[in-house]
């Protein structure tokens, strides 16, 4: 059975972002991911804050022209049909979210919180990201570094 690793925002943007300082580090983990044959899960969520992020970072860099690029390469890497969907759990997990968020006394924000969570139930224990926030919930281990799955 493949090694089962979500991938949070962290880890995406600095795939797709080569201006990004997470970039190098993302492709080395991307390597090492398919060298093992990992199975990744790619959260809506996820998706969500990348091109919310990404969106974001063009515009106060004036560097509109890279927009309809960028979104192709999202669409293209991470269709629809390949995303695990987590909203749609969100009404049944929506306390458990917000009290992580409390317990995490905000370190975890909502997103964040819900990746974790929807990570727990589906037995997903390792996360790909770069967020050290994460390191805080247990049962989840986040992979920075290849030599670290």
């Amino acid at each position: 059975m493949p090694v089962k690793i979500g991938l949070d925002t962290s880890f995406i943007i600095g795939l797709l972002d080569d201006r990004d300082i997470w970039h190098k580090p993302a492709l080395e983990l991307q390597d090492a991911f398919q060298a093992i044959g990992a199975q990744p899960y790619v959260f809506d969520c996820v998706i969500s804050e990348v091109i919310s992020t990404l969106a974001r970072r063009i515009h106060e860099r004036r560097r509109h022209v890279d927009l309809p690029g960028l979104l192709n390469q999202i669409r293209s890497q991470f269709p629809a049909k390949s995303l695990t969907w987590l909203y749609p759990d969100l009404p049944n997990l929506y306390d458990e979210v917000v009290n992580l968020v409390e317990q995490s006394a905000g370190e975890l924000n909502f997103n964040d919180a819900l990746i974790a969570l929807s990570c727990q139930n589906r037995s997903i224990s390792l996360l790909a990201s770069f967020d050290a926030d994460f390191d805080r919930v247990s049962g989840l281990k986040r992979i920075a570094r290849p030599d670290a799955i």
